[in-house]
């Protein structure tokens, strides 16, 4: 094993690597406990703010913290991909024929960019530490990535609870790498967000109850992605015509200003298809047509239903007339929540006749 002087300089030599591999934020925390962040976890799951979402709280026990999942871990090498967007992302507003997708979803499925090259970077560091013992983590395993993040000093949590960081504003695709290695530990990230709540007062349905806390059942997000039912009526006209995600709290940081979108991995770079795609044509996807024209995007994931049950709640908030004949097509669809949908959005398009 490695010691002293020669931690700290393959820890070096660990950046050097990660900043080669794309990455463009790194750091080190501990692997061990840490109380207030359990507590706030704890807190956050009693008030059900997690919705639907079981595993998080089934998970609590690993959550709590990196050695929960892991008891042979010492450190978290904490890694941040660049995703800033090159145009406004809240630009589609104004064109309500169009579907919003979250700029994260634009470009290739972030799970698999991001994991490939944490592989490399965790062979790379193997190679030169034999005795070292690794697990990479992206996003599909219970690990708290932002406040990980914020204690590596890769940002901080800002109000929107999502991590800010002062050179890449809200735009950071978030890894994990654990190791029993001994590495020196990074300083922890300040919190910068002052008296600014632009995030807070940009949230279309009011999700953050104060700042720093979400309530992920009025979050546009969780109800887009992680929400199977219908989505409640008094909601659906604030989802607007985002039908992926929302981009509203982070696009609106002030931070933003210095990230660059030259710091992004080509592989996020916006598919032209999905920049400002035309509902009607989202809305004539099949099952077989969905899945073919989401290949290797993380939209595939929540299924033609779920995918089309948003598309119908935007139409209706479109007030498009050339969409009411889709919709009235669609009440009759097997899902029955997509049923739900097409009926609501048809019944609001009759005005526009």
């Amino acid at each position: 094993m490695v010691n002293g002087a020669e931690t700290l300089n393959l820890t070096q030599r660990l950046e050097s690597e990660a900043r080669a591999l794309g990455f463009a934020a790194f750091g080190v925390a501990s692997a061990g406990g840490d109380v207030l962040r359990a507590e706030r976890l704890e807190q956050w799951l009693g008030e059900g703010h997690h919705g639907s979402m079981e595993w998080m709280e089934t998970r609590l026990h690993h959550r709590r913290s990196p050695q929960g999942l892991w008891p042979r871990a010492q450190r978290v090498i904490a890694l941040g991909m660049s995703y800033a967007p090159a145009v406004d992302p809240l630009a589609l507003e104004e064109h309500p024929d169009r579907a919003r997708i979250s700029v994260y979803a634009q470009g290739k499925d972030y799970h698999d960019v991001v994991k490939k090259r944490l592989k490399a970077l965790a062979r790379w560091l193997v190679a030169q530490e034999p005795d070292a013992e690794v697990k990479v983590f992206v996003d599909t395993a219970p690990v708290m990535e932002k406040p990980l993040g914020e204690a590596a000093g890769l940002g901080w949590q800002g109000k929107h609870t999502n991590l800010v960081s002062d050179e890449h504003g809200s735009w950071l695709f978030l890894g994990a790498i654990y190791t029993t290695l001994d590495l020196p530990l990074s300083t922890p990230h300040r919190d910068q967000c002052g008296s600014c709540r632009a995030c807070l007062d940009a949230c279309p349905t009011e999700a953050f109850p104060a700042p720093y806390q979400i309530d992920a059942r009025r979050c546009i997000s969780y109800l887009t992605i992680e929400h199977k039912g219908a989505v409640a009526e008094e909601v659906r006209e604030a989802l607007g015509n985002r039908i992926y995600g929302c981009d509203d709290c982070l696009a609106v940081c002030p931070w933003n200003k210095f990230a660059q979108s030259a710091h992004a991995m080509r592989e996020f770079l916006p598919r032209a298809e999905l920049a400002a795609p035309r509902l009607s044509e989202l809305l004539a996807l099949d099952d077989a047509g969905f899945r073919s024209f989401f290949s290797g995007s993380p939209i595939k994931r929540i299924g033609r239903d779920r995918f089309v049950r948003n598309c119908l709640y935007a139409a209706g908030n479109s007030g498009d007339p050339s969409l009411h004949a889709q919709c009235v097509g669609l009440s009759s669809d097997p899902d029955p929540v997509v049923a739900d949908a097409a009926q609501w959005a048809a019944e609001r398009l009759k005005a526009a006749l």
